[in-house]
């Protein structure tokens, strides 16, 4: 049996038992992070990562493998293996001035993470509901858009609570989120290992400091464990006890932290938006009070659409904006279209790109910028959002235009002469590569 069929065979009976004993809590998991069981994580993890506080590279740890493999396995056993910090680093958020923290983990501690990972993400997998969708195996923010509008299409529309957890990640409480994982997991191993990464502490400029709450982004394990959180937070809490005792429908999507509760009657919306603080507060969460809000988001009648009726509002989620619009055949449907802010994010990472590269050789910013098209059409590339996909099409080709002409002070590259460059290095058309319907 090769490893990967090993630690593949392992994954499904844990799997199998945490489905069959759906009450227990594990208490003997680590034996699994054996030598092959490692082995497959290092595989699987990626070697051209930034380097931690370390400094140690993929290419450097390979050079003695099977020990630092053994030595990662002793020490993890036996309670010795020390958690060094994570290094932070700030990346720009979505295209924005405004940065976002990111944690960088030493390679070594990436692939313990992974194989920690791999023990417990079997278990709870059995646990999570269908309505959660971020950061889960052969699940991705497509298919929570396409149950977001199978969801209020079939339910004629309602009301939207849309929820932002204020700085989820940065203050999930480690002693909440420790007793919520022992619910499942309590193998002490395994727990301490857990408890290790969250006290490992932060270095940032060369100085070390300690948080106290908080999953660090950029760990490997970091979004396994919020949404284990979140899972108990929210999730089993609006089942289990919320939506039983609506007088109407009720369903929630969620892709990570970005959340959305709908409802088919005003009246259950304003209830539940009235409890959620007090829940979210129970566990050390906040509700952003500005950026959460309620949408009126019932199917239009005709009336609404003459001069003085009330439309109805619109729903943003994971980059899109859901409105209510007409099929080719007249009828009303939810429509989604880039949300405006991630198309000019988007055009501005787009403009800050060509003009970094505009003196390299136009073959190879072509080969980059057909790239970058495609990465963009295979996510918003969904039924509904051509004339969106024509919108960024055109002010691309625009932008390298721009960029392009300022290689020379003749600037004599125009619109015609771009039309006859595009014919030899053609840039992708949009497409719809996710269909809905």
């Amino acid at each position: 049996m090769n490893t990967e069929e090993y630690v593949s065979t392992k994954m499904e009976q844990i799997a199998l038992n945490a489905k069959r004993l759906p009450e227990v809590s594990f208490t003997s998991l680590a034996h699994h992070v054996d030598l092959r069981w490692l082995y497959e994580a290092c595989k699987a993890t990626r070697k051209d990562g930034a380097l931690g506080v370390d400094g140690q590279s993929a290419e450097g740890y390979a050079e003695n493998l099977r020990e630092n493999l053994e030595r990662l396995e002793q020490g993890f056993k036996s309670g010795r293996y020390k958690a060094p910090p994570v290094k932070r680093v700030y990346i720009p958020k979505d295209g924005k001035k405004e940065l976002r923290p990111l944690g960088l983990p030493t390679y070594e501690d990436k692939i313990l993470q992974r194989a920690v990972k791999w023990v417990i993400e079997p278990i709870y997998e059995q646990d999570f509901y269908e309505c959660s969708y971020g950061f889960r195996p052969k699940r991705s923010a497509h298919g929570a858009l396409e149950a977001l509008w199978k969801g209020l299409m079939n339910m004629d529309g309602g009301w939207v609570i849309d929820l932002d957890i204020r700085k989820y990640f940065d203050t999930i409480q480690w002693s909440e989120l420790i007793e919520v994982l022992k619910r499942r997991v309590s193998d002490g191993v395994i727990v301490r290992t857990i408890g290790k990464w969250m006290n490992a502490g932060i270095m940032e400029d060369g100085a070390l400091r300690y948080p106290g709450e908080g999953t660090p982004q950029g760990g490997v394990i970091s979004p396994l464990l919020a949404n284990i959180f979140l899972h108990y937070v929210l999730d089993e809490w609006l089942h289990e006890t919320v939506f039983p005792r609506l007088k109407g429908k009720a369903f929630e999507v969620r892709y990570a932290d970005d959340v959305v509760i709908c409802f088919k009657l005003e009246e259950d919306a304003r209830k539940v938006l009235e409890v959620l603080p007090k829940r979210l507060s129970k566990y050390g969460l906040a509700m952003h009070p500005e950026k959460t809000k309620l949408v009126r988001f019932e199917r239009p009648r005709n009336e609404e659409d003459r001069d003085g009726g009330t439309r109805p509002g619109t729903v943003r989620f994971l980059g899109f904006t859901h409105y209510w619009g007409k099929s080719r055949k007249g009828n009303r449907v939810i429509v989604r279209k880039t949300g405006k802010e991630r198309l000019s994010r988007a055009l501005a990472v787009m403009a800050d790109w060509c003009k970094s590269v505009m003196h390299r050789k136009i073959d190879e910013q072509h080969k980059e910028l057909s790239r970058k098209m495609t990465g963009y059409y295979n996510y918003y590339g969904i039924t509904g959002n051509f004339r969106s996909l024509g919108k960024y099409f055109y002010h691309v080709v625009a932008i390298w235009r721009k960029w392009l002409n300022r290689r020379s002070r003749k600037r004599n590259l125009d619109w015609k002469r771009m039309a006859a460059l595009l014919k030899i290095h053609p840039l992708p058309r949009p497409r719809i590569v996710h269909s809905f319907v």
